[in-house]
């Protein structure tokens, strides 16, 4: 009966965390790159938007504040960041087009920034498929371009990226965080 009453608890337990019933040795870092996507704390978002006929797709996971002091302190001023959180955040657009004031080509990009107090620089860099900035290469960038940042509207917890176009064909992308925002042109 004991035997029983074991085997049926080591049974539940393997119920309960299937990652562990299926490896035997799993650590939280194993747990971690198996979990869902959108039950990570900083759940994949998207954002698109079709400015005149161009197409733009932009994929990005959302951090929140969380009550931590974000600017110059989370993301440090002066440094690549990945512009959201887990993987990359990726661009991609659909014919060639004029973004920040210079031309970026058809395709997909990962889009970094180096947020400064009173000025940011916006990155498209040619390598999409990347884990946050660590292997950022700035061999790689297929297009610079300063910005000011600017007050938020209003206060958002989480970051959140828009494309947002109006009936002539003019774009925006706009990024929030907190209680501030970026915007750059795109058309």
């Amino acid at each position: 009966m004991k035997y029983i009453l074991a085997a049926g608890f080591a049974i539940s337990i393997a119920a309960l965390n299937p990652v562990t019933a299926q490896t035997g040795n799993s650590t939280p870092e194993k747990k971690a790159s198996v979990a869902k996507k959108d039950e990570r704390p900083s759940p994949p978002m998207s954002a698109s938007g079709t400015i005149g006929d161009l197409k733009v797709n932009v994929t990005y996971s959302a951090p929140g504040v969380k009550g931590r002091s974000i600017w110059g302190e989370l993301v440090p001023y002066g440094k690549v960041w990945r512009t959201g959180a887990n993987e990359a955040t990726t661009v991609e657009v659909s014919r060639d087009c004029k973004v920040g004031g210079g031309m970026l080509r058809a395709g997909k990009y990962a889009l970094f920034s180096i947020p400064g107090e009173n000025e940011w620089t916006i990155i498209f860099n040619s390598a999409p498929d990347q884990w946050g900035a660590y292997k950022y290469d700035e061999s790689k960038d297929a297009l610079r371009f300063k910005v000011k940042p600017g007050k938020s509207p209003s206060f958002n917890e989480r970051f959140k990226i828009e494309v947002v176009s109006d009936p002539i064909g003019n774009g925006m992308m706009h990024l929030y965080w907190e209680n501030l925002m970026v915007s750059w042109e795109i058309r």
